[in-house]
């Protein structure tokens, strides 16, 4: 779920449009705020996924969590048995937990001036709730945990979940990332690093004003290749190498060599030359640092075939989602190699000399993809990279 549209195929639908999501915010009040649009997954309804009592308990970015959860078991068929049970991981990545009961709680503390606060506060905005709800809803008995890498957490959990499975220590995975920050404590947070954009989100565009914050889930059943061919399970692709790095560097600022590793780790773990990668998902935040480093580093990986990819940020769409970003940009990753239509980077105005590569302007394309990749680079310089392969049967 995102601001595209709630389920995946109202996601991919608008992914394939090239229609964004971004408008002005109306899940909170904006005033005090300088910046008032942010992609808001406006299309969710909480009354219409849990009861009030479910509710009570549930931050919205559990509640995401939860109902993506739902569409992707469902959808893939699995049976939990109660021996797969206990080999089913759950690994879940979100950056900042439950947002929104933080904020309501310090609204009620030291603006209302009240002395206590609901007793399930701590449950509800503990970072590990969206895994731990999601393990307890199906049953699954296996490893469990969070992972919050800021902008990575997402892709640094699908990769855990990855070679987990990929090492015998887990038979299937449900894994993924949340996040739900459109508050107005988290906003004001980000404003002050003075990356916002007040209009729109133009990754890779010289006219680019800065990132736009999004909020979403997106979820993945994993299991091994030939299981999943055995049940007959509708197979989106096949996750083939993951990498990750660490910068060791600066904060926030972006490091051509850590993303270059990540991506060569990638790349070397799925044993893919770079010439079988067509299309790149790009981190693709639109500022101007990101931008520039992340194309910086696919040339430095890729060489002359970098000429021949095609590279987009769904970010320009979907806005970033923090926590949730990789996840929801796998999701358009596995579209594209199935149905081979490469999402555009929309809102595109202006080539951008030191991102000189294909960045699929404005329309979505089709063209033969049988591998690709979809980075992930985030602020303290930890990076997440997945390599993931066409199924054709």
């Amino acid at each position: 779920m995102s601001a595209l549209g709630i389920g995946y195929d109202a996601h991919v639908a608008a992914l394939r449009e090239g229609r964004s999501g971004i408008g002005q915010i109306e899940l909170i009040e904006t005033d005090g705020l300088n910046i008032a649009i942010a992609a808001e997954a406006k299309g969710y309804v909480a009354t219409e996924h849990f009861n009030r009592n479910e509710l009570t308990l549930r931050d919205r970015v559990t509640q995401m969590a939860l109902t993506a959860a739902g569409e992707a078991v469902t959808a893939s068929g699995i049976e939990i048995s109660d021996e797969l049970a206990m080999r089913t991981a759950t690994v879940i990545g979100t950056s900042m937990g439950g947002q929104h009961t933080q904020d309501d709680n310090y609204r009620l503390i030291y603006r209302d001036g009240k002395q206590r606060v609901h007793p399930f506060t701590v449950p509800k905005l503990m970072a590990n709730a969206p895994a731990s709800w999601i393990s307890m809803e199906h049953g699954l008995k296996g490893p469990a945990w969070s992972v919050s890498t800021a902008c990575a957490s997402s892709n640094h959990a699908i990769g855990q979940a990855f070679h987990m499975i990929r090492s015998g220590m887990a038979d299937a995975a449900v894994t993924g990332g949340a996040e739900s920050g459109l508050t107005y404590g988290v906003l004001k947070a980000w404003e002050g690093l003075r990356v916002m954009s007040k209009d729109t989100c133009r990754p890779f565009s010289k006219t680019r004003t800065g990132m736009v914050q999004g909020e979403g889930a997106a979820i993945l059943v994993l299991e091994d290749l030939e299981t999943a061919k055995a049940r007959g399970a509708n197979i989106l692709g096949e996750i083939v190498g993951f990498g990750m790095t660490a910068d060791a560097n600066d904060i926030v600022q972006p490091s051509l060599d850590g993303a270059a590793r990540a991506m060569s780790a990638a790349l070397s773990d799925a044993q893919i030359n770079v010439s079988e990668i067509a299309y790149i998902n790009a981190h693709g935040t639109a500022t101007a640092a990101n931008d520039k480093t992340e194309c910086a580093a696919i040339r430095d990986v890729f060489g002359d075939h970098a000429d021949r990819l095609m590279v987009s940020s769904t970010k320009s769409m979907h806005g970033h989602c923090i926590g949730a970003a990789g996840a929801l940009e796998m999701v358009a990753t596995l579209s594209a190699l199935g149905s081979g239509i490469v999402p555009p980077t929309v809102n595109f105005e202006e080539p951008d000399p030191d991102c000189d590569l294909d960045v699929v302007p404005n329309e979505a394309r089709e063209a033969d993809i049988p591998c690709a990749v979809s980075n992930s680079f985030a602020f303290g310089g930890l990076n997440a990279v997945l390599v993931a392969r066409r199924f054709d049967g």
